[in-house]
């Protein structure tokens, strides 16, 4: 099997390096491994979905308007 680097998989997705590092980190892309202080992603993984919000609304608590004192 062959595997990208994070340069290469950035490069082919127009993604940051450290991006792609991070989405390895966080178990999103399928069959990325660490090699040493490298990780290699399989030539045939799928660039993982966009997880922020698409609505444009941000989710924020409702709280009650509390005065400052």
């Amino acid at each position: 099997m062959k595997y990208l680097s994070t340069t290469q998989a950035a490069e082919r997705w127009g993604l940051s390096a450290r991006r792609v590092a991070i989405l390895c980190e966080q178990e999103r892309i399928v069959g990325a491994q660490k090699a040493g202080n490298n990780w290699i992603i399989p030539d045939d993984a799928q660039k993982p979905d966009d997880a922020r919000i698409k609505s444009e609304k941000y989710i924020k608590s409702q709280k009650e308007d509390v005065p400052n004192d």
